[in-house]
C-alpha cells in the first residue's frame, strides 16, 4: 500500500500541474538569467501536425536527459524560451518568431502553435534559450483547403523498442524528401531494457531494468529514446503526426483495463491503473509535437483527427486503444461477433465514418495501429485460427467500418497499419471469406523499425496467412518503413526495409512496391 500511495501521489501531482498549465500559469518561478550544466537541446527538434498556416514546434530542455528525478537536469524554474520560423535555413529571411516558457509542470517542454505561414511551404525553425541554439529543424504546411496538390511524398513507420534495434531505418527515412511522417504507435516500450541495454551496449541506472510506471520513469524512458541520433534527424526532417498504441502505456491495454500480467503492479486495481495511464500519456504530450487538442486530461486523451492535405488527402488518425472492449482471454471464437464489442467507441466510429463520407480529398488515409483485413493463421481450410489482438476480434465493428466507408462513398480509402511487427499488403472486403465480394479499400501494414529484431524475408507466419488468405498479397518480416507517393491519380506505397537492426548502419533496400488506381480500390504490383 505504501509504494500504492506514493506512486498515486506522483501521478496525481503530475495531473494537478498539468491542468495548471493549461490554466496558463505555472507555480514555478521565472529563472532570469540560466545557466546551464550542459547543452538544453540535447533531444532535438520536432514539428508535427501541418496546417496550411503553420505547425506546432517541438522541445524539451534537458542538459541532463536521464536525471534520476526525471527533471533532465532543470530546476524547478520556468524558462523563457524564443522560436523563429524561416524562409531559409541560414534564418535571413524571418517570417516569424516569438516566445513561450518551458515549464517543470510538463518537463520543460515546449509546444510553439506557429500561425500566419503560407500553404503548402517549406520553412526551417529553431529555439533558443539565453545564448544556447537548438539544431535547425524543416517543416512544410499543408496545402491549401481544396488546392490542386500535384504530389505528396510521406513516409510511415511504428514499434521502436530502443534495446532490440539500431533505428538506422530512419537514417534512410531522414534521407527521403518526405512532406510529413506518420507514426501509428509503440514509440516507446514500457519494459526493462536489461542488464546491458539490449544491443546497444549501455549500462544504465536500476531503473531502466523495471517497467516504467510513474512520471519520472516514462519521462526517462522517453528520453533514452529521444537521444538517438537518427530519430533526431528524422523529427527534424519533416514535421511528424503521430498516435499511439499500447507499449506507450502498458502492453494489451484496453480502454479503463490493462491487460493481466505478471510484473508486479497492481493493475487490477482502476485507481492505480488511472494514475499510471495519466503519468504516460503526459510523458508522452511531453515528447511529441502536439496541439493542445490532444493534451491529455489525466487519464484521458483526444488524439482521433483528421488533417487535410489540399484536395488530394484526407488523414484520419485513430485511436484504437482508449475505447477498446477488453481483449479475449479465453478460446470463445464466438466473442469475437459481438455486435457491442469495439475498438474505436461510437463517437470516433461516427466522427469517422462521417469524416471520410464527407471528405472532397481524392483519397482518405486512416491512421490505423492494427490489422484490419482477415488473418487467419491456419492455412488448414477446415481450421481458423484467430488474433485476440487484431481487428478479427472485433468482427462487428469492422463490418460497419468497411460497409460504411462503402455505402457513405469515401473517396479511395487506404488504410495505414503498424503493430504487427510485419509488411503486409492487403484488399479490403466487406465478406473475406467470399472471393465474389467487393473490394472497398486497401491495406498498407507497415513493420517495425526494430521490435522483433532482424527479421527475415518470410517466415512461417508469413507463409501461412499467404496461403490462409487469397485477399493477402504480399508479406515481409524484416524491419523497416513504408514510403509513400500519392498523385490524384495514384498511390504507391515501396516497402523499405534493412538487413538486421541488431547492429548499426544497415543499408536499405525496397522490397516490394505496390500501386492503386484512383477509383480501383486494390493494391497491384507497381
Amino acid at each position: 500500500m505504501g509504494t500504492l500511495s506514493r506512486r498515486h501521489f506522483l501521478g496525481t501531482t503530475g495531473a494537478a500541474t498539468l491542468a495548471l498549465w493549461a490554466a496558463g500559469a505555472s507555480a514555478s518561478p521565472a529563472w532570469a538569467q540560466p545557466r546551464f550544466p550542459g547543452d538544453p537541446f540535447r533531444l532535438g527538434v520536432a514539428s508535427g501536425d501541418p496546417h496550411p498556416d503553420g505547425v506546432v514546434l517541438w522541445t524539451r530542455l534537458a542538459p541532463d536527459p536521464l536525471a534520476v528525478d526525471g527533471r533532465g537536469g532543470m530546476p524547478y524554474r520556468k524558462v523563457n524560451v524564443r522560436w523563429q520560423v524561416a524562409e531559409d535555413e541560414g534564418f535571413g529571411r524571418v517570417v516569424r518568431q516569438g516566445h513561450t516558457f518551458a515549464t517543470p509542470e510538463l518537463g520543460h517542454s515546449v509546444h510553439a502553435e506557429v500561425s500566419g505561414l503560407q500553404p503548402g511551404r517549406e520553412y526551417f525553425y529553431r529555439f533558443r534559450t539565453a545564448n544556447d541554439f537548438s539544431p535547425v529543424g524543416r517543416a512544410r504546411t499543408a496545402p491549401a483547403p481544396g488546392a490542386r496538390v500535384d504530389e505528396l511524398a510521406f513516409a510511415f513507420a511504428s514499434c521502436q523498442a530502443w534495446y532490440l534495434g539500431f533505428y538506422t531505418a530512419y537514417r534512410h527515412m531522414a534521407a527521403e524528401d518526405l512532406d510529413f511522417v506518420v507514426h501509428l504507435g509503440d514509440y516507446l516500450y514500457e519494459h526493462g531494457v536489461g542488464e546491458n541495454a539490449g544491443v546497444r551496449g549501455m549500462q544504465l541506472d536500476a531503473q531502466y531494468q523495471r517497467e516504467t510506471v510513474t512520471l519520472p520513469e516514462y519521462r526517462n524512458r522517453y528520453a533514452l529514446t529521444k537521444l538517438d541520433a537518427d530519430l533526431q534527424a528524422a523529427h527534424a526532417a519533416c514535421s511528424w503526426i503521430v498516435t499511439m498504441d499500447d507499449h506507450e502505456v502498458e502492453n494489451d491495454w484496453a480502454g479503463e483495463l490493462a491487460w493481466p500480467d505478471t510484473d508486479g503492479f497492481p493493475d487490477d486495481d482502476p485507481a492505480f491503473f488511472r494514475t499510471r495511464k495519466a503519468d504516460a500519456f503526459q510523458a508522452y504530450y511531453e515528447h511529441l509535437p502536439l496541439r493542445l487538442p490532444q493534451r491529455p486530461d489525466g487519464a484521458r486523451i483526444g488524439l482521433y483527427r483528421r488533417i487535410g492535405f489540399g484536395g488530394l488527402l484526407d488523414l484520419h488518425m485513430l485511436d484504437t486503444r482508449s475505447s477498446r472492449s477488453p481483449l479475449q482471454q479465453d478460446g470463445n471464437t464466438d466473442v469475437r461477433h459481438d455486435p457491442s464489442r469495439t475498438l474505436l467507441g461510437d463517437a470516433q466510429e461516427r466522427r469517422l465514418l462521417d469524416g471520410a463520407g464527407g471528405s472532397a480529398a481524392v483519397w482518405n488515409a486512416l491512421g490505423n495501429q492494427t490489422l484490419v483485413a482477415q488473418a487467419d493463421h491456419d492455412p488448414d481450410p477446415e481450421v481458423t485460427d484467430w488474433s485476440r489482438g487484431l481487428w478479427d476480434a472485433y468482427t462487428a465493428q469492422r463490418d460497419r467500418l468497411l460497409g460504411g466507408l462503402q455505402s457513405r462513398g469515401a473517396s479511395n480509402p487506404v488504410v495505414l497499419t503498424g503493430d504487427i511487427h510485419r509488411s503486409v499488403v492487403c484488399d479490403l472486403k466487406l465478406d473475406f471469406d467470399d472471393e465474389r465480394s467487393p473490394v472497398v479499400a486497401t491495406e498498407f501494414a507497415g513493420t517495425s523499425i526494430t521490435s522483433g529484431e532482424d527479421g527475415e524475408p518470410n517466415d512461417q507466419l508469413g507463409r501461412d496467412w499467404l496461403t490462409a488468405n487469397p485477399h493477402m498479397k504480399f508479406h515481409n518480416s524484416q524491419r523497416g518503413y513504408v514510403s509513400c507517393r500519392v498523385t490524384p491519380g495514384t498511390w504507391r506505397s515501396d516497402y523499405r526495409v534493412t538487413p538486421y537492426v541488431t547492429r548499426p548502419d544497415a543499408p536499405v533496400e525496397t522490397v516490394g512496391s505496390f500501386v492503386v488506381e484512383a477509383g480501383r480500390p486494390g493494391a497491384v504490383p507497381a
